[in-house]
């Protein structure tokens, strides 16, 4: 008899540094990731990480369109590069990034994937950091989400956020004893060729790298 783990999970994977950490923290158990672009300045920055790993860990990886999201939706993230705030994320300006609602449209159709292939887990990489500005990165939303996809489905599919309540460093902290290499990730929401270092996202990852006592190889065009 196998002893190997069951593959019972969707992972939800933008190409960033959490989410990647969450694929090679789990990754006996992910059947598939599933990136979403829906138009944001760094959609075609992440994805193609996201598809780097998903290479070399042998999981399937799909790429689902929201174009919609792009069109009827309001957020500097969808506007252009100019338009992301500089600064930390504990300033107001930064609530411009947020895109209403995208943790739950992301879910809900993941959800769906995951009956459909007979899957039981979602998960997803929000964390602790998230929670200031962004509200469906926030526990209350996520065991909400959580009732409504068990409640939903056949298979009552679970919703695994194991870092909901941990900072981006301790994800850092995790992914250096995994031998990721964080420069094959993208951070920056201004999506231009290189990481700006300015935005709240690449502060963030600088002050997460430096607190996880990992040399920050990503190249910034400060």
């Amino acid at each position: 008899m196998c002893g190997c783990p069951m593959k019972d999970a969707v992972i939800i994977l933008s190409g960033g540094m959490d989410s990647v950490t969450l694929l090679y923290e789990y990754r006996e158990r992910i059947a598939l990731a599933v990136s979403f672009d829906y138009g944001s300045n760094h959609n075609a920055k992440e994805i193609p990480y996201a598809q780097l790993h998903c290479g070399r860990l042998g999981v399937e990886h799909i790429v689902i369109p929201l174009s919609f999201i792009h069109q009827y939706f309001h957020s500097s993230l969808l506007e252009g590069g100019e338009a992301i705030p500089e600064g930390h994320y504990a300033s107001e300006n930064m609530r411009s990034t947020v895109v209403p609602f995208r943790n739950g449209i992301m879910l809900s159709v993941a959800v769906g994937i995951a009956e459909s292939r007979q899957l039981n887990v979602v998960m997803m990489a929000n964390h602790s950091g998230d929670h200031t500005i962004y509200p469906d990165c926030r526990p209350q939303f996520v065991e909400a989400l959580g009732q409504a996809a068990c409640c939903g489905t056949y298979n009552h599919v679970k919703i695994f956020a194991p870092y909901t309540d941990i900072t981006k460093a301790d994800i850092a902290k995790r992914g250096k004893t995994l031998g990721i290499d964080y420069a094959e990730t993208w951070s920056c929401y201004k999506g231009g060729e290189f990481h700006c270092g300015k935005c709240g996202t690449c502060i963030e990852r600088k002050e997460a790298l430096e607190k996880a006592g990992i040399v920050d190889n990503t190249f910034y065009g400060e």
